[in-house]
């Protein structure tokens, strides 16, 4: 695992937790008109909370521009990096970078989302193969038990075990720094649903389309 901490690198986290600092829920309902996502259901400024609202459309369009700020980073180095000298770990870091900055936006007041999105958008980066895994598990259980925080969840929970499993096998090459990096993101992502883990135990987290 290495990862040369010079100027370029420096500048590609930094633009990529810029860009995850972008709360697309916030933006996107605004510019639809609609209510803060914020000031209703979990106040997560997320898509599961704008599909609340009641504007599919909205929920939607949200999901999509999360995913991509989570992607686009990652892809872009993997594709371009090289000739700046970015390497895979820089890639990993970026993605995570992106993935804070939806936590934790620096436009936001540092008050975002839980970054479920924005993790599979970094995951897809990495891998199509993974991002599909990780997606069809979520489906899975979203569809079966009607809870996004417990699809979230488990999501979170397997996403290093595919990345490992899938790089012993030859899918893709391991990477330490990714490996260091989706861990973190399924810890955090774990630790932000702490209030869902304590609904779902009390059978009072509100199921997938409830406004």
């Amino acid at each position: 695992m290495t990862l040369n901490f010079h100027l370029p690198s420096l500048l590609a986290v930094l633009a990529a937790y810029l860009l995850g600092s972008l709360s697309f829920a916030v933006i996107v309902s605004k510019l639809m008109g609609m209510a803060d996502p914020r000031s209703y259901g979990s106040g997560n400024p997320g898509a599961t909370n704008v599909l609340r609202s009641g504007s599919k459309a909205a929920a939607v369009l949200t999901l999509l521009l999360d995913a991509l700020k989570g992607w686009l980073p990652v892809f872009l180095i993997v594709q371009f990096g090289a000739a700046a000298g970015l390497g895979p770990g820089t890639a990993a870091l970026a993605g995570l970078a992106a993935f804070l900055g939806h936590l934790y936006p620096v436009f936001f007041g540092f008050a975002g989302g839980k970054g479920v999105a924005t993790a599979a958008g970094v995951l897809f980066g990495v891998s199509g193969w993974l991002g599909l895994a990780v997606t069809a598990t979520w489906l899975i259980v979203a569809v079966l038990f009607r809870y996004s925080s417990l699809a979230a969840l488990l999501a979170a929970f397997f996403a290093p075990a595919y990345y490992l499993q899938g790089g012993w096998h030859g899918v893709w090459p391991l990477d330490g720094t990714a490996l260091i990096s989706i861990t973190a993101m399924s810890l955090l992502l774990i630790w932000r649903h702490r209030a869902n883990i304590r609904r779902l135990f009390s059978r009072t987290e509100p199921r997938l389309g409830q406004k």
